[in-house]
């Protein structure tokens, strides 16, 4: 192989199944020599390559929130399964939430990366997920000890949504603040049955988000082992970018567990990977 051309069409599949035998268990680069019979140094530079041509070929989809899967005729349909699965609100199309990714203890900025919370070194990342399965938006990624109200605002995520979405909301959890294009559960102590209700009806659907970052670590296990994940030797949140971006493929072409509760189909691959920008009309 051609390593400094791997971008030709005869060595892709090669180096995609090198990268997703690597990311599907954390093996050591030596137990993959027999496999495919490569050094342990040519599969990490083939292992890089293609980590780098998915990530700048694709990373485009899972930023903003002007994909064609996104216009007003599909987001009154994810609105409408998220209110036929129980939901109170009308005009949710999709759930928020943020998720710390445990790294390896680095030898310096140990404090940045400290998150108090879970007691741990890590990186968040921010993720919007549609009822199809699919992660529409993946934010990230930022120092483990910032709060997911932090990472919103440097996202810009809101701005986005309503400049493309509308009157459409997402939902998270209460760390988020409530806006019109984000809703909260009610806070307090002394909250009405009304208000009970309303929190627990949406609770039961917006875990469907806690089940896309565990499908992405379930996947490609080699994105949960944070003995092997050190942040200055190896590109870690581009590794979790391109782990979420091929388990958005997966789900494409075997469904997920988020599309079986909601009943929504996710598009079909070639869609998903050839999307379209849309503009809505004023």
């Amino acid at each position: 192989m051609n390593y400094t051309n791997i971008s030709s069409t005869n060595h892709i599949c090669p180096g995609l199944c090198i990268l997703l035998r690597r990311l599907a268990y954390p093996n050591r680069l030596s137990d993959l020599c027999l496999l495919f019979g490569r050094s342990a140094s040519a599969l990490s530079l083939i292992f890089g390559k293609m980590v780098g041509l998915i990530y700048d070929s694709y990373r485009h989809i899972l930023e903003g929130m002007n994909h064609w899967w996104l216009d007003q005729v599909s987001l009154a349909q994810y609105a409408t399964a998220i209110e036929l699965a129980g939901a109170p609100l009308v005009n949710c199309f999709g759930f928020i939430d943020g998720t710390l990714r445990k790294v390896c203890r680095p030898s310096v900025l140990q404090k940045e990366l400290y998150n108090g919370h879970k007691r741990c070194h890590g990186i968040k990342f921010q993720s919007v997920l549609l009822p199809n399965g699919i992660i529409t938006n993946l934010f990230g990624p930022i120092s483990g000890r910032r709060h997911d109200s932090y990472m919103l605002a440097m996202s810009q995520l809101l701005p986005q949504i309503q400049q493309h979405c509308g009157n459409y909301c997402v939902y998270g959890d209460p760390a988020y603040p409530l806006r019109p294009q984000i809703q909260t559960p009610f806070k307090g102590a002394n909250l009405s049955i009304e208000k009970i209700e309303f929190n627990r009806r949406m609770s039961m659907n917006r875990v469907a988000v806690e089940w896309a970052f565990g499908k992405i670590v379930q996947q490609f296990a080699f994105l949960d082992f944070e003995k092997n994940l050190k942040l200055y030797l190896q590109p870690v949140g581009r590794l979790y970018l391109v782990g979420a971006l091929l388990t958005n493929c997966h789900t494409c072409i075997y469904g997920s567990q988020t599309g079986m509760k909601f009943n929504l189909n996710p598009p079909n691959l070639d869609e998903y990977l050839n999307g379209k920008v849309h503009q809505l009309e004023v």
